[in-house]
């Protein structure tokens, strides 16, 4: 039956007591032959396991020359430990903090809202008038041009189309007026050539204008 291999929790442990035993510094390539005879760590696995203890701050190193040299003491350990239990029990309180503001919040959102029978009996009601809303603008909306709004709107919109008719008649009728007298020779057709009007149309301007046509 095969050895179990190693985590790579109990890599981390037997490597950092690589340090903590010899108090010594060591190169990659040092520790790649160290570690397997003396910890059973294999050579593969050794880099990638320093760089992990290196970033959590367990281990540290520097370049001296044109090598890096990694080292670790147990008092630096400690320390590196102390600071990481500080933060997490600093980030732990500021959680309990920020649950705390929010039960309170929750509290004081939550206050007169209590599940009481005469809130309930209100909620009913008001559920009960929504309906009666949907259901009435439902009706409306059925109805299309028969909506007072809309009536009222082409009501207001075909009085201003009117009074701007009549002003416009009144206008021509002016001008017509203003040409017949102006000239003796006058010619209506050509007046109706230069206005762009039909004879019909000068009848309907006269009838809106209470004159008739022998006026002119």
């Amino acid at each position: 039956m095969s050895k179990r291999g190693l985590s790579r929790e109990e890599k981390r442990i037997r490597l950092v007591e690589i340090f903590h035993e010899s108090a010594e510094f060591y190169t990659l390539k040092e520790l790649e032959k160290i570690a397997p005879k003396q910890k059973g760590i294999v050579q593969q696995s050794v880099k990638e396991i320093l760089d992990e203890l290196v970033s959590d701050g367990l281990v540290t190193f520097d370049k001296i020359g044109t090598s890096n040299y990694f080292w670790a003491f147990p008092s630096t350990a400690g320390a590196t430990k102390r600071a990481m239990l500080d933060k997490a029990k600093a980030e732990a309180e500021a959680v309990e903090a920020s649950i705390a503001l929010t039960q309170a919040a929750i509290k004081a959102a939550t206050k007169g809202r209590e599940d009481t029978p005469g809130r309930q009996e209100l909620l009913i009601q008001l559920q009960t008038k929504r309906e009666e809303s949907d259901k009435l603008k439902s009706e409306l909306e059925a109805h299309g041009a028969a909506d007072p709004v809309r009536y009222t709107r082409k009501k207001d919109a075909t009085a201003i189309a009117k009074a701007a008719a009549q002003r416009w008649t009144e206008n021509t009728m002016i001008l017509w007026n203003l040409a017949k007298n102006a000239s003796p020779d006058f010619d209506d057709s050509m007046m109706r050539s230069v206005l762009g009007i039909g004879e019909m149309t000068v009848v309907a301007a006269l009838t809106l204008a209470g004159e008739t046509w022998e006026d002119l």
